[in-house]
């Protein structure tokens, strides 16, 4: 390995190539996962500044058939950007990649290199008078390459899409080292298979994504949120019905939160300020985004909340009157998954069906799980807008979390996932597969389209170097 070594060096320099050999340097932000259930040990951590240097980089791992994970932010929820424990796999870091390469007003795009954090694109965009919606509680840390590997959703997908539907191209770095520049920019391009959707959300399987031509939007006039309280899961879908019907496109953001969810928050984060929740089982969260003016939102969102009322699908609701206001509720739904790590270790559940079945899921699913296991919390909330449920269940009062999840962890995610299964979901929406999910996927996945994907798999990666194990091992 030392030859590689030196060869990688040679490649992106001495000070982007880290090792365990020098004594100061620190790798665990590398080797640990976010949530901080898996620790790996890697052959070296490696940190490119360009497309060429990336494809060297491959190459030259390539040609000792040394495996590869990719790594933008290292947000991940599923175990999927880390090194195995074998000491034996390169990390490739996209940090260095963090530059935004061109605006285009007229074609509505921009192209941001793969390490560039979210919130830095965001922000570019706003500053050229666009608005680039992705939007998600990671955003100050997630990278744009991270993003597209695992298709993330967020808050906005109701009018916006996944980070799929955002992206009109990619330059990909394949497992042979070569470089695929396809960042044209082209909403219409009927020339063969579609190479792009395929490389979005394989989560660095297939290839090495470096940059990606993204859509932008103008921006809106007017930006309100509004709080709602609602009596049931089965109102809260009605109001969504009713909210798409009074606001159309202007509806960008459907949250959905169980009591407990917020009373977490109100518990660990009592600076804070929570509405209506205390005497309510659900709370919603919507936002409307009008190109008109904000007299004209607000008089949508008046008339939504009206009609809501006298349905009885909303017992109470409030309506931010500034953007520090909103910004505030937005803070609340955000800092859930904050809170629920604040009262101990838990059993997440990023799973999505269709939004008609969901009352019935979560009343089924809830009624087995307390039946399994007595006192057993659950931590539901999501996003509703697209079916989007993060279903997470949190131990007993008092109990130790280690040891419920040692001993619980298993059995609890067949029963969710069967339950899943049998509402025709699926058991990952926004976070990906990983190695956490990798094992499941065969149980709960199409064995035809498993076939497909394996063959796809062998056919652009088939010494298997790009990030194995995640999504589906070979």
């Amino acid at each position: 390995m030392s030859a590689l070594l030196e060869n990688l060096r040679h490649i992106c320099g001495d000070a982007h190539v880290l090792t365990h050999d020098d004594p100061q340097t620190d790798l665990s932000a590398w080797e640990r996962d976010w949530r901080k259930r898996a620790h790996g040990r890697a052959l070296a951590v490696v940190r490119p500044g360009n497309v060429q240097e990336v494809g060297a980089v491959v190459k030259a791992c390539a040609n000792t058939f040394t495996s590869i994970v990719p790594q933008g932010g290292n947000t991940g929820l599923v175990v999927g950007s880390v090194p195995d424990s074998s000491g034996q796999q390169v990390v490739l870091s996209l940090q260095r990649m963090n530059q935004i390469r061109s605006l285009d007003p007229a074609n509505l795009t921009v192209v941001a290199e793969a390490g560039c954090i979210l919130q830095n694109v965001q922000e570019y965009a706003e500053k050229a008078g666009f608005l680039f919606p992705l939007s998600l509680a990671a955003e100050g840390s997630c990278t744009l390459g991270g993003n597209l590997g695992t298709n993330a959703g967020g808050t906005q997908v109701v009018r916006f899409g996944n980070t799929r539907e955002l992206c009109l191209g990619l330059e990909v770095v394949t497992a042979t080292g070569e470089i695929w520049h396809g960042l044209s920019g082209l909403r219409k391009d009927n020339t063969g298979y579609d190479l792009r959707n395929l490389m979005i959300g394989s989560e660095g399987t297939l290839g090495i994504m470096t940059a990606a031509c993204m859509k932008l939007y103008p921006q809106p006039a007017a930006q309100l949120t509004a709080w709602a309280a609602v009596p049931s899961m089965e109102a809260a879908v009605a109001l969504l019905g009713l909210a798409h019907e009074r606001l159309g496109a202007g509806l960008t953001g459907f949250e959905a939160m169980g009591q407990f969810s917020l009373s977490l928050v109100d518990k660990h984060h009592p600076q804070l300020r929570i509405p209506l929740f205390k005497e309510t089982p659900w709370c919603v969260l919507l936002e409307n985004s009008d190109h008109e003016s904000e007299a004209h939102a607000r008089l949508g969102f008046e008339s939504l909340m009206e009609k809501a009322l006298e349905k009885g699908l909303v017992t109470d609701a409030v309506v931010a009157e500034s953007l520090a206001q909103a910004q505030g509720l937005w803070k609340i739904r955000e800092t859930i998954p904050l809170a629920q790590a604040d009262e101990g270790l838990n059993i997440k559940h990023d799973i999505s069906l269709p939004v008609s079945l969901i009352p019935q899921f979560v009343a089924e699913t809830d009624a087995l799980l307390k039946s399994k296991i007595p006192g057993i919390r659950l931590v539901n909330f999501g996003h509703l807008g697209d079916g989007n449920l993060h279903y997470n269940v949190q131990a007993p009062p008092g109990a130790d979390g280690a040891a419920f999840l040692k001993n619980h962890e298993e059995e609890v995610n067949v029963w969710v996932y069967d339950q899943v299964q049998a509402f025709n979901g699926s058991i990952s929406a926004e976070h990906g597969v990983g190695s956490l999910k990798a094992d499941k996927l065969p149980h709960y996945k199409d064995p035809t389209a498993l076939a497909m994907m394996r063959a796809i798999k062998l056919a652009l990666d088939p010494h298997n170097i790009m990030n194995p194990g995640r999504v589906i091992k070979i």
